[in-house]
Parts: C-alpha cells; structure tokens; sequence
C-alpha cells in the first residue's frame, strides 16, 4: 500500500450513455476495473455523466446523420464493435442525448446505474431503438426492475434536470477530453488518465505510476 493510497483517491469515468465511443469502449473499460478491482480496490470508481447534447425534439440535421453513422462505421472497423445501421432507416433520430443522462442519474439512485447504461446501449446499437425518447427510456427502467411510475415522473422533473446540470458542470470542470474519459484524483488533485481503446494496460500502468505502485 503507497502512501498516496491512504489518501482519498478516485478514478472518474465520464461518459454519456448515448456516446458511440463509449459503446466501443466498453470491452476495455470493463477490464480495466477488474484489473483495478483486484490489484488496487482502495480506489473508488465513480461514474460522472458529461452530457452531449440537450433536449431537443428538431429532427437530427442529414450532415449529422451522416456524421454520426461514418463514426459508427470508423467504430466497427477500429475495435469489431457491433451496430445496427437500421437505426437510421427505422427512427426520426435527433440529437438529444439529455433524458438518456437523466435515466441514467436517476437509475444511480438505486444503485442500477450500470445496468441502466448497457440497457440503453443494446437498445440503440444493437435493437435499432431510440433512447432520446422517454417512453423507451421507461421501458428499459422498469426492465430493470425499477418502478415505473415513480421513473415516469422523474425522467421529466425540473429537480432532475437540475441535478444532471450539476453533474455536467462537474464533469466538465475535470481535465476530459471528450467521452469517455478517465480521470484520476487525488486528494482534489485530478490527472487525466490516456485511453487506449483496446489495450487496457496502458491506462493501468499510467495509474499506477501516478499512484507510485
């Protein structure tokens, strides 16, 4: 155990739900907390929802589209990460990832966060379903054993939206660049922690070398 390990030391992740690079991500990420979780368990892994994009009912522009699908392609081919490209065909898609961050803040209430964050995933990249609308939104919460009333009212409520806003100002006073990222803070002391999307070790190692492991 490092000295700096006695102190408070957190490694945030900051992400969207609806970010197609944390969806790539997802593999490594998960093996980069194992590897934490069975070397370094002292440090607190914490989730911080960064927020692409606000509320907006306007259809997605045809350059963002085309934007957003060429980066889902660049995905696939870099990392063999898996989409469904009938998502654009099958939904008025709009840039509106907001009530996605908010059912994600509020499934953290319950400790399902994470199960909250896979659901909407599989549901956009894999089922071709829209997680900007609430109603599919509260669908996948009672999926996951929430209770479906109390999440139906929530999703929309201003003090959840304010408390997202908190988040997202929290999240963006951190040293990230994009989502996901990681950062790791010591004592109130934040390091921006590299990504290699497919090797999780060297962002391992960087932790360690600032933790003097």
């Amino acid at each position: 155990m490092t000295a700096l390990l006695k102190n408070k030391v957190q490694l945030f992740y900051v992400y969207d739900p609806m970010c197609s690079w944390c969806w790539g991500y997802r593999p490594t990420w998960l093996a980069l907390q194992n590897a934490l979780k069975a070397t370094l368990p002292d440090i607190e892994i914490s989730y911080l929802l960064g927020g692409l994009a606000p509320d907006s009912e306007q259809p997605m522009s045809q350059d963002m589209q085309q934007f957003i699908e060429t980066t889902w392609q660049k995905i696939a081919r870099q990392l063999n990460t898996q989409f469904n490209f009938d998502f654009w065909q099958q939904n008025q898609a709009r840039r509106s990832t907001y009530p996605a961050c908010r059912a994600c803040l509020l499934a953290r209430e319950s400790n399902k966060e994470l199960e909250m964050i896979f659901s909407i995933q599989q549901a956009y990249y894999l089922q071709a379903k829209n997680p900007s609308d609430n109603s599919l939104l509260i669908t996948l919460a009672s999926q996951i054993g929430l209770q479906k009333s109390v999440f139906s009212e929530q999703l929309s409520a201003p003090l959840t939206q304010q408390k997202l806003m908190t988040e997202i100002d929290k999240a963006h006073a951190l040293p990230i660049q994009g989502f996901p990222s990681l950062v790791l803070t010591i004592n109130d002391q934040n390091h921006a922690i590299p990504i290699d999307y497919q090797q999780w070790q060297h962002s391992f190692d960087t932790i360690k070398q600032i933790l003097q492991c």
